[in-house]
């Protein structure tokens, strides 16, 4: 494993980030027949969800280790698996995400 992935911060925040993606992941297809809170709440875990890939993104970005810069590559590819163009900045990309999230948890009510 490289320096950074050794890092216990970077592992602890690696572990939140799949464990929400699991558990939200886990819920999303029940989503249209939850009660108004448990929506709600999923929409929290979302928003946390993407706060902390954020975080995640930035060590990433700021970090010189190689597997790193793999690591960012590999999520860049993503984002434009995902539709966005590939040049797209990565804060625009974190931005229609919430103006995504930020419009489920207004149709919610």
């Amino acid at each position: 494993m490289s320096d950074f992935f050794d890092s216990d911060i970077v592992r602890e925040g690696l572990e939140e980030i799949n464990e929400l993606q699991m558990e939200i992941y886990g819920s999303t297809m029940q989503f249209p027949s939850m009660s108004r809170e448990m929506k709600l709440d999923h929409v929290e875990k979302l928003t946390l969800l993407v706060e902390k890939q954020k975080i995640m993104w930035t060590r990433l970005s700021l970090s010189d280790d190689p597997e790193a810069k793999r690591t960012l590559e590999y999520l860049r590819q993503s984002i434009s698996m995902l539709g966005f163009s590939p040049t797209t900045d990565v804060n625009s990309f974190f931005e229609s995400v919430n103006k995504t999230i930020q419009s489920l948890r207004i149709n919610i009510d």
